[in-house]
């Protein structure tokens, strides 16, 4: 069974600590919508962080 990733949506937007809490509350939310959300610290700049959204 193959699984298929979809990036609908990437912004750059600024680092907070509690920014993971977000994440977290949409993946839980919105799972069975076949949603998914990433968060990731910029390489270039650690003051901000990389938002993704996929669909999977």
């Amino acid at each position: 069974m193959e699984s298929k990733i979809e990036v609908i949506s990437t912004v750059k937007i600024q680092h907070s600590v509690d920014l993971y809490k977000v994440v977290d509350a949409l993946n839980r939310t919105l799972k069975e919508k076949d949603l998914m959300f990433g968060l990731a610290l910029d390489q270039e700049d650690k003051n901000k962080a990389i938002f993704t959204i996929y669909r999977t």
